[in-house]
């Protein structure tokens, strides 16, 4: 489990940028897949929802995708990951920024000290609320875990229904979940 508070207080430099992530890349191995520079920086807080692009399913995750979304009281804890700028295409790429899945956005979160840091993150075009697959949801309540997401928030995480979707997903995806699953019995 990462510490969560911030580790670095200088930020990003002329190489680097700041990354608030809230769905599956809440996973460093999932990070790491397609963005080996990603270091852990500091847990975070916005809001957040699962939904579909134009109303159709990923085909990644056979169902919802997390998004951000204004919805008053409601917040979502995440990762922001301090990562190279040679990272920028790989994660714009697996956030599906050049299919229009997913718009960058600049967006200011709060640390668990009550500090105000500006991240890039991402934002769903054309939202529809959709349950999460089982898959996906064990990747973000990995991924909270490992990080030492707030337990309140955790909890709230695994009470989220899913879809009913009990297909594979990528064969890398399922390998990090066993992995996962192996190490918590």
């Amino acid at each position: 489990m990462a510490n969560s508070g911030c580790k670095d207080v200088t930020g990003p430099d002329e190489e680097s940028f700041l990354y608030f992530a809230y769905g599956s890349n809440l996973l460093t191995e999932r990070i790491h897949l397609r963005n080996p520079s990603a270091a852990f920086f500091c847990v975070a807080r916005l809001q957040l929802d699962f939904g579909n692009s134009q109303g159709k399913t990923s085909q990644t995750w056979h169902g919802g995708i997390a998004t951000i979304f204004q919805s008053p009281g409601d917040e979502v804890w995440g990762v922001v990951w301090k990562m190279n700028k040679s990272n920028l295409n790989s994660l714009d790429e697996q956030e599906g920024v050049k299919s229009g899945m997913y718009v960058v956005i600049e967006v200011k979160v709060a640390t668990q000290e009550g500090k105000e840091i500006t991240c890039r993150s991402y934002l769903m075009t054309n939202y529809e609320s959709a349950p999460p697959s089982p898959q996906y949801k064990k990747i973000i309540c990995m991924g909270a875990k490992e990080n030492g997401l707030p337990l309140e928030y955790q909890e709230k995480l695994k009470a989220i229904e899913p879809n009913d979707y009990t297909g594979k997903v990528s064969e890398e995806i399922e390998d990090i979940i066993k992995k996962g699953e192996t190490q918590t019995l």
